[in-house]
């Protein structure tokens, strides 16, 4: 070996654990920065991060979309907290949570979202509400335990059919979202674990304010496989049943959000005026209201919506009114 390529190899991996140490340090500093809040709970020789408040039944459980993790339900949480018990966590993989066995199906997710509340002493009835992807985790959560779930609200919340009936150029996104994600985890140990993310974002003038969360290589393999496996999700979802007789509230966009391509009218017309009537149909107790001032991101831009939905279907007394638009669900 030439001396040059000695030196060259000195000097790469001089580098590479300079930013792993950098990723290190930066880890530990977001984490006393920005805590993240809850507990670890056992679930069988694995731990995952729950965050309970509040005191009351029935239990609110909050299920985040794609990536999202305890802190997408910050604020929204402090206020369901006022009249009655609410649970966030990370799924497997996110945030404090451990790596959990692949692939990352709603019925995987669902069967350990109901081991973490036993573990923890959370007790039934539960209220499920979701964002997004989580949708068809709370729909298959009812289908395994029924008698445990007592309603759903479902803020713009992924359907079953949307791969066949949003346009075509959506899916050519998706397709692309995907090959991203893939390659982020296939990268991850070099991408993240020496620092070469945290670099980046530094160069591009991201700053992380829970970078400790996200840049992590089980949060990115995790959200991979969540992504890769949401059609096996998807008919899981479908297959579902035990939601024919429960209270339903379907929240959905009705604002243009250039991020997600949504202010086409194609996309427009088939989400809002399909699929989404779709989800309040699940339900002869189901009904729809849409969000004209929020795109797809329900709990930060319209999370007092979910809190309304949420204390209509806690409370069984007549007093109980919802402050939601009304929108009327069209049946067969």
């Amino acid at each position: 070996m030439t001396k040059f390529f000695r030196v060259a190899i000195a000097l790469l991996a001089g580098l590479a654990a300079a930013g792993a140490s950098y990723q290190a340090i930066a880890n530990r500093r977001d984490a006393k920065r920005y805590p993240e809040p809850g507990r670890l709970v056992d679930i069988g020789g694995r731990s995952i991060q729950l965050n309970c408040v509040g005191t009351g039944s029935p239990t609110v459980v909050l299920e985040a979309g794609l990536g999202d993790n305890i802190l997408e339900w910050e604020r929204l949480q402090a206020e369901v907290a006022k009249f009655t018990r609410v649970c966030a966590y990370d799924r497997a993989g996110y945030g404090g949570s451990d790596a959990g066995p692949m692939p990352r199906t709603s019925q995987r997710i669902a069967e350990e979202l109901h081991l973490l509340l036993g573990s923890a002493g959370e007790k039934p009835p539960y209220l499920l509400a979701a964002s997004s992807f989580g949708g068809y985790n709370v729909r298959v959560f009812n289908g395994l335990y029924p008698e445990e779930v007592t309603g759903l609200v479902l803020a713009d919340c992924v359907q079953e059919d949307q791969y066949d009936m949003l346009p075509v150029w959506w899916n050519g996104t998706g397709k692309a979202l995907l090959a991203r994600y893939q390659r982020q985890a296939r990268w991850a140990p070099v991408y993240i674990g020496m620092g070469v993310a945290r670099v980046w974002g530094l160069w591009q003038g991201i700053h992380y304010k829970a970078g400790h969360l996200v840049l992590q290589t089980k949060f990115v393999k995790a959200r991979a496989s969540e992504l890769e496996s949401i059609r096996i999700s998807a008919e899981q979802a479908r297959s579902a049943a035990h939601m024919e007789d429960k209270p339903l509230i379907v929240l959905t966009a009705g604002k243009s959000d250039p991020s997600l391509s949504n202010s086409r009218e194609d996309f427009h017309r088939a989400w809002v005026e399909e699929l989404q009537p779709r989800l309040a149909r699940l339900s002869k107790l189901g009904r729809m209201a849409v969000l004209l001032d929020s795109g797809h991101d329900i709990p930060n831009e319209r999370p007092d919506a979910i809190v309304d939905a949420v204390r209509e279907l806690a409370y069984s007394t007549p007093k109980a009114r919802s402050t939601l638009p009304q929108a009327p669900v069209k049946r067969p």
